[in-house]
């Protein structure tokens, strides 16, 4: 037996995942770790976490499965995407803390380039809008602020590195600074056309163009892990942002097919096959996959919260402690009462993309209670991806698409949040019998590599549902409450 290890680093905790021959799961590990907010709106993590966190969790799932290294074909590891890591090329210490893709901190960098008239220039080149998610703005602001910081990058003694870069230069002793073209396309700094870092964007941040990695098919020979991790060198052969791994999970290979992930955001892919289309409504156009040196490309929309609105009942207003106490909460609502949840804590994702937006809730009553806040945070999800679908049919809809949304995550697991966004965005919901396919899109690219699993057509010939939603509310009640929800989202964006 031959077995494929999945990375899975995320923005509160990291996995391991090993899957059998069979694309099973055959033991996992899973460790949080803190989040560090030292002011409003930014957001941090300790760089020797992550690493920590994955060596650990790596170790436990061998354990676990009672095999050893020798028994494991290859590495693949999905990650976090747009956190910014800076490290010293000697001695692998990070010069700051990790800069977290949901920060904010260089709002005003963004809004002065686009005052200076440069946000066409980098959505030409990068597919991407000037807002602080992306990498490249963080990674500014950490050689503006560290004393010395941009004297020793122009040097050529730091690198930067998304998650998966860093992770993979710790697991093979800093012999390897790498990327794969789905992280890059996110940092803000790659030319998605051309494929090659971007000298004109560079140039502007003043960002030394050595300190970013070598960029890699998203399967591809990464390098060999260190022999004193695992008890042998184990090669890393797939890598692929969180979200395109998914996308590659959910066997999204065919133009015109969409998915959502639902974890602590959501982000809906289109795959528009190999045309890179420029979005009229401010959605994303990023590198699905890369495969044989050629790249897919999506449209994408990003929701900043969508499971985090479940960790904020549970943690800001605790009236729940288990996200599966939302169900029965929401099932249990005043269905007279039309309350609406804007959960912008962090700002507006796609189609809005407004930094500043905060969090509002409309429509109370007195007899408004947990019931109400728990079903007006589940359909915040629901209208929130119909915001997103509806951009991106507005943008490119092939000839007889299917309209059906493949989705999984955490939250998909909500029954309830899921018929609601069937019914509000009037399509079917497929839901897949393994929820893990975030994970399992960087296994599949690591294991055909290694000649464990099938090509393309026989991994998508694989895929499985578990449960089919269709929509059941009238196209009445459908308008009225997503009018009500676009009332709510410009009020909130007015205050």
């Amino acid at each position: 037996m031959r077995y494929i290890l999945a990375i899975d680093q995320g923005t509160t905790s990291s996995r391991a995942i090993l899957f059998d021959e069979d694309m099973k799961v055959a033991a996992s590990a899973q460790e949080e770790f803190e989040q560090h907010y030292p002011a409003s709106g930014w957001i941090e993590h300790e760089v020797s976490d992550l690493w920590s966190t994955v060596a650990g969790t790596c170790r436990q799932v061998i354990e676990r499965a009672s095999i050893s290294a020798t028994d494991i074909a290859g590495i693949g590891i999905t990650n976090q995407r747009e956190t910014t890591i800076v490290w010293d090329k000697d001695t692998g210490q990070a010069i700051h803390k990790a800069i977290v893709w949901q920060d904010r901190r260089t709002s005003d960098i963004c809004a002065e380039l686009r005052d200076a008239g440069h946000e066409a220039m980098f959505t030409d080149r990068t597919g991407l809008l000037l807002d602080p998610y992306f990498s490249g703005t963080k990674l500014k602001w950490i050689l503006d602020h560290v004393d010395g910081a941009r004297e020793k990058a122009r040097e050529g003694k730091l690198l930067f590195g998304t998650v998966d870069s860093y992770l993979i230069w710790k697991l093979t002793g800093g012999a390897e600074h790498v990327t794969d073209a789905t992280n890059a396309a996110r940092t803000l700094l790659y030319d998605i056309r051309k494929g090659r870092w971007s000298q004109t964007i560079c140039d502007l941040f003043d960002i030394p163009i050595q300190m970013l990695p070598q960029v890699k098919d998203c399967a591809a020979d990464f390098g060999m892990t260190r022999p004193d991790l695992f008890g042998r060198e184990i090669p890393i052969l797939g890598v692929a942002g969180d979200q395109q791994a998914a996308t590659l999970g959910q066997a999204c290979f065919k133009p015109g097919m969409l998915k959502s992930t639902y974890g602590t955001g959501c982000f809906a892919l289109l795959n528009t096959g190999d045309t890179p289309v420029t979005s009229k409504n401010r959605l994303l156009t990023t590198i699905a996959y890369q495969l044989d040196g050629k790249p897919t490309y999506a449209l994408e929309g990003s929701i900043f919260v969508a499971g985090a609105v479940v960790q904020w009942l549970r943690d800001g207003l605790k009236i729940i402690r288990d996200a599966k106490e939302t169900q029965p909460l929401a099932e249990g609502a005043d269905e007279k009462q039309n309350v609406v949840l804007v959960p912008a804590f962090t700002g507006l994702g796609a189609p809005y993309w407004n930094a500043e937006c905060r969090g509002a809730i409309f429509g109370l009553t007195r007899n408004s209670g947990p019931n109400e806040f728990a079903k007006a945070a589940l359909e915040s999800v629901g209208y929130q991806t119909r915001d997103l679908l509806e951009a991106m049919h507005a943008d490119w809809t092939p000839a007889g698409g299917d309209q059906t949304l493949r989705v999984d995550g955490g939250m998909s697991a909500s029954d309830y949040a899921m018929q609601f966004l069937s019914d509000i965005i009037g399509a079917p919901v497929d839901r897949p019998q393994v929820l893990e396919t975030t994970a399992m899109g960087a296994a599949w690219l690591a294991g055909q590599r290694a000649g464990v699993y099938p090509d393309m057509d026989g991994f998508a010939q694989m895929w499985r549902l578990d449960r089919s939603f269709d929509p059941a509310m009238s196209d009445d009640d459908r308008a009225t409450k997503y009018d009500a929800w676009k009332r709510a989202v410009s009020a909130a964006m007015t205050f």
